[in-house]
Order: C-alpha cells, then structure tokens, then sequence
C-alpha cells in the first residue's frame, strides 16, 4: 500500500514538473526532491526518465475502465458495432492522455530514445487492434477486395493519436465529434 502510494506521489510530480518545465529539463534527481524520495527509489521504481514517461503513457486512462472496455471487444458484435466501439476506445484514451501529450509529443521530438517509447506503443496498439480485425473477417464483412492486413493497417492509422490532436485539440473538435466521425469513417472504409 505505501508503495504504491510512493510510486503514484512520484509519477504525480513528475507529471507536474514535465509540464512545467519540459521534459528535457526535469532531473531525476529534481523529481525525487519534489516527491520527496531518494533517486535510488525512482530507480528501482521505473529504471529511467524513460521508464517514468512509460508510466505516465501507460496509466493515463484508468485500469478499471481501459479492461471495461476490453471486456466489450471480447464480447459478440456485429462488425458495426466493433468498429463503432474501436472508436469509442480510441476517443477515451486519448481523451485521458490528453493532458499529457505535450510531454509525450515533445519528448518523442527531443530523443531518439523516446521515439523508440512511442514505436513500442505503436506496435502494442497495433497487436491488440488485431481482436476486433478478426471478429470482424469471421463476419467475411469486409469492403471486397480489402485484405485483412490493409485492414488491420488502416483500423491502426484511423484510430492513432494524430488524428484525435488534429482535430480535437488543434481544431477544436468535442471529443464527442470526434468519435462519430472516426466510426463513421471506419465503417464506410472496412466494411460493406
């Protein structure tokens, strides 16, 4: 309990002191002043700056609600439906992340370390869009002539981050307008 309570103050401050002062600039040493524990307890927690930026992307949405919405994935849908909820998923995650993706995009900018970070994301994100391309090429429900890989590859891209910054937080989009139109857009692309 009171290590988990250590590790949460530290992720806390750290989150704080990345957006304050830019990721680049914050120590781990500065961080564990401000979260008041040594850097050897960082450390031994998350292994770098790195590993800290790892958490931080990585609990952005809420564990009780990321495994609610894997719970519906697994469940029976029409195509529709998967791809509608495909969306849906995309929209709260980043809704969640979103306070935080200035850090994840400038730290990905600044180091070639970090870029590897977001590839590693990337291709997680990639591995479990996989459910629901085959739940939805059991239905034999995609547009003709539309392999399951192009499928695959286009269902990633749609639901990446990019396109939830363009449109929400530099155009201003509601989340809400967002998530129709990328399932809207997703189904008029994948399935007949």
């Amino acid at each position: 309990m009171q290590a988990e309570q250590t590790r949460n103050r530290i992720l806390e401050r750290a989150r704080g002191l990345f957006q304050a002062e830019g990721f680049e600039c914050v120590t781990i040493e500065k961080i564990a002043q401000v979260a008041e524990v040594s850097g050897p307890t960082i450390y031994a927690l998350f292994q770098s700056k790195r590993g800290l930026l790892r958490a931080l992307m990585d609990e952005a949405l809420p564990s009780d609600q990321y495994k609610a919405l894997m719970e519906e994935v697994e469940k029976d849908k029409a195509p529709k439906e998967h791809l509608m909820l495909a969306a849906k998923i995309a929209r709260q995650m980043y809704d969640a992340e979103r306070a935080q993706m200035d850090i994840f995009h400038g730290a990905s900018v600044l180091a070639p370390e970090f870029k590897e970070l977001e590839k590693e994301r990337e291709k997680r994100r990639y591995q479990r869009l996989e459910e629901t391309i085959k739940m939805i090429a059991k239905e034999k429900a995609f547009i003709d002539g539309l392999t399951i890989s192009k499928a695959h590859d286009i269902l990633w891209a749609f639901t990446g981050r990019d396109l939830y910054r363009m449109l929400v937080i530099e155009q201003g989009w509601f989340s809400e307008e967002y998530e129709k139109w990328l399932a809207q857009h997703l189904i008029k692309s994948l399935i007949r």
